[in-house]
């Protein structure tokens, strides 16, 4: 396994829109692993490819892990069947826009088909933070980021923010 660097907000890349995959094979494994290790590194709970460079449809997740215990979750090619009318709100972060919190309504639950880290079709009922986790990394598939559904102005504010870490970071001389 090995860590993969996190792009950040702004890059064109993340708002690309991520490919299915055709086969789940080694190659595709050891992109979820690496990314796992990435996620776990930075630390997160949840990662898509794109995030890391990659524009396939592959999500990694791991909510449990702040209990002590590992227990990751992978989804290549999800697809939500269908929303639950009710919503929820949640405080969301992303590895992407690094520092940045904001308050997100989505639906509270979702019912999701997806292949799993060996290529078996699967489904899930998510609810809660699950449910938020998953909707949040399925946006990164389609190029979106949770500060999309932000003002113009709040949004403009976190990217020019953003801007200018990485131009003081990529000044630094080491």
């Amino acid at each position: 396994m090995a860590l993969r660097q996190i792009l950040t907000e702004p890059n064109r890349a993340l708002r690309e829109k991520s490919h299915p995959v055709e086969k789940v094979d080694d190659d595709l494994r050891k992109l979820m692993d690496d990314m796992l290790e990435t996620m776990y590194a930075a630390p997160g709970i949840g990662l898509a490819a794109i995030q890391i460079g990659v524009p396939k449809q592959v999500i990694v997740l791991d909510i449990d892990q702040k209990e002590g215990k590992k227990n990751p979750l992978f989804f290549i090619n999800p697809e939500i069947v269908n929303k639950s009318q009710t919503n929820s709100i949640y405080e969301e972060g992303c590895l992407s826009v690094p520092g940045q919190f904001a308050e997100i309504e989505r639906p509270e639950s979702c019912h999701i088909k997806y292949l799993d880290y060996y290529g078996e079709k699967k489904e899930i009922e998510a609810k809660g933070m699950l449910a938020t986790c998953i909707q949040h990394e399925m946006d990164h598939l389609e190029g979106i980021l949770f500060i999309d559904y932000l003002s113009n102005l709040k949004k403009s504010m976190i990217i020019k923010k953003l801007s200018k870490q990485k131009k003081s970071v990529e000044r630094i001389v080491v």
